[in-house]
């Protein structure tokens, strides 16, 4: 018996219907492919996307050593939103949500495709709510300030999944355990934000200056680093009840969330690395981890 006909005699058909676009979409893969890694990635400012600096020449480097993706997914701290969405388009647009920043960053355009066949899979994944097909969203400076770094041919697949922000943390870490299976099928899932993000209190007149940060944001930093090495999963959903520094760096979890969802994919054999592991204008994180290898 072939491997699609066995499944349809377990699920049935209407359980085909959700699952048939994933088959389709992965079976040219094989059982053996290797899982790839999840990333949370540190974005900070929107000028990483055209600068050659350290951050962006580690996210190329990162780009050239894990095996090539079929697609990415993103879940940018950019895109927040009442109920859970993800780009469905072919084409997705390049975002400029910023403002005050040189005209050659609005210039640049990141076409990377996208794949409504794989937004539908992915949609179909998740059973704990019901996940929207957008066409009218695009690709923000939460991802494509990475991914052009990762991948600047644009050769690759590029989808968003949106941030329901009306929802608690745990809502975000039980959403991304269902998408794991998306690891062994050639998608490469980033969480992008900051660990800690404190706008308000940035240190502008220190941006230049290698390392800076406030006591409480190089506190808060080492001690979400020792949390996620440590595989300590419910302190960092519970991340307001750590100590009186959580306030500090993050007064609102737009930016942490994404880091949620990275560790909602960790399996309990998948090692952790850290990279771009610096602090910038006293109150942001570039910290960044690589779960898997």
């Amino acid at each position: 018996m072939k491997r699609l006909d066995f499944i349809k005699t377990i699920i049935g058909g209407a359980g085909m219907a959700t699952l048939y676009p994933f088959y389709n979409w992965t079976q040219d893969l094989k059982e053996e492919d290797i899982k790839l890694p999840v990333l949370f990635i540190g974005h900070g400012s929107p000028m990483n996307g055209i600068e050659d600096n350290e951050f962006s020449q580690t996210w190329a480097k990162m780009g050239k050593d894990i095996p090539k993706p079929k697609a990415v997914l993103v879940i940018s701290a950019h895109w927040l939103t009442r109920g859970t969405h993800i780009t469905a388009m072919n084409h997705p647009k390049t975002i400029h949500d910023f403002g005050g920043f040189p005209q050659a960053l609005f210039d640049v355009q990141y076409p990377a495709p996208g794949s409504p066949e794989l937004a539908k899979a992915t949609a179909g994944l998740v059973t704990t709510t019901d996940v929207g097909l957008d066409h009218d969203w695009g690709l923000d400076h939460g991802t494509w300030t990475v991914v052009r770094h990762m991948y600047p041919n644009a050769d690759i697949p590029v989808l968003q999944l949106s941030i329901d922000y009306n929802k608690p943390p745990q809502y975000h870490y039980e959403l991304a355990k269902q998408l794991a299976s998306l690891r062994k099928k050639g998608v490469l899932i980033i969480g992008s934000g900051n660990m800690v993000h404190n706008l308000r209190m940035v240190a502008w007149d220190k941006l230049a200056e290698p390392e800076y940060g406030y006591d409480w944001a190089v506190e808060m930093n080492t001690l979400f680093k020792a949390k996620i090495a440590d595989g300590d999963h419910k302190a960092l959903i519970a991340y307001e009840n750590l100590n009186k520094a959580a306030k500090l760096a993050i007064p609102t979890p737009d930016h942490y969330y994404p880091l949620l969802y990275t560790l909602g994919l960790q399996d309990s054999n998948d090692p952790t690395t850290f990279f771009n592991d610096k602090a910038v204008g006293g109150s942001l994180t570039m910290t960044s981890v690589k779960i898997g290898v």
